[in-house]
């Protein structure tokens, strides 16, 4: 702008001196016209609107000057304003971007994540000099730190923390450290999301590994409690018999079979006509004789 403003004054200047040299009156009116647009161009130069939720940096001869707020400024014609915006920004550690990481055991695992962070306007003159623009702050300060925070982060856990039991834990941490890293440099982060892990093609074949031996293990211990068991019941039902037949053998006297045997004459007699040997005769089995068969 300041450049048009110049060329039209220059433009003013030169037709003055050939409508006065030819006198024509319609030059004179294009000088006019060239001076007032050159004088709006000028003041325009000067004036520099900063947007809503943005900051600017005005740079002045190489000089960095204090951050401009939204709203008008009045600046020199030779001061460059590279703005920054306040608004939160999301970068996203995904697809060809995912943070490949390592656990204490050193399994791989691809993790995706999200920072959030916004520039502090009380700041924006250092992140200038870091940074140079809003873009060089993402690429230079945020994208680096981030990937190896969560690379650090990652390395003090197992992988079954990593991606099954500690998540919350890790992405808590994971947040507290990136925001302690760049809010020093002017980097306001506002949330971090730990949105996906990932065991590698590799790392899942041993987790499947495991699980398979765990089953089988499993497994095996389950049979050898059945079986534990099943010999327990079959050694108490042992001895239950062992010592019944040892009661009834301590019972058995010659009385007791003597009167056993009575008792079977009397049942017999009741239903048939019997006749019997006396208990104890000969061997000392009782026989009993059908008198009904010939």
């Amino acid at each position: 702008m300041f450049v048009i403003s110049i060329l039209l004054l220059i433009a003013a200047v030169v037709l003055f001196f050939v409508a006065r040299a030819n006198d024509t009156r319609g030059l004179r009116l294009g000088a006019l016209g060239a001076l007032i647009a050159g004088v709006f161009a000028m003041l325009a130069s000067t004036l520099y609107v900063v947007s809503a939720y943005e900051v600017g940096v005005p740079v002045a001869f190489g000089k960095v000057g204090s951050p401009m707020t939204s709203g008008m400024h009045i600046k020199s014609p030779f001061t460059d304003v590279t703005t920054f915006s306040t608004r939160p920004v999301d970068l996203n550690l995904s697809d060809k971007d995912v943070v490949e990481v390592r656990s204490s055991q050193g399994g791989v695992m691809e993790v995706e994540v999200t920072v959030k962070w916004a520039v502090t306007p009380a700041k924006a003159v250092e992140l200038y000099r870091l940074a140079g623009s809003e873009e060089a702050i993402q690429q230079r300060l945020v994208y680096p730190d981030s990937r190896e925070i969560v690379r650090n982060v990652f390395a003090r856990y197992t992988s079954e923390q990593g991606y099954a039991t500690d998540r919350e834990k890790i992405n808590a941490e994971i947040g507290t450290l990136i925001k302690e890293r760049l809010a020093p440099r002017g980097i306001d982060v506002t949330a971090v999301n730990l949105r996906n892990v990932k065991p590698s093609a590799a790392l899942q074949d041993q987790i499947d590994r495991k699980i398979q031996q765990q089953q089988a293990t499993e497994r095996a211990t389950e049979a050898s409690r059945t079986a534990k068991a099943e010999a327990d019941r079959r050694r108490i039902e042992a001895e239950g018999i062992a010592r019944a037949n040892k009661i009834l053998n301590e019972s058995l006297t010659d009385k007791v079979l003597m009167n056993q045997c009575i008792d079977a004459y009397k049942e017999a007699a009741g239903k048939n006509p019997v006749y019997a040997v006396p208990c104890g005769g000969g061997s000392g089995t009782p026989l009993i004789v059908d008198g009904t068969k010939r």
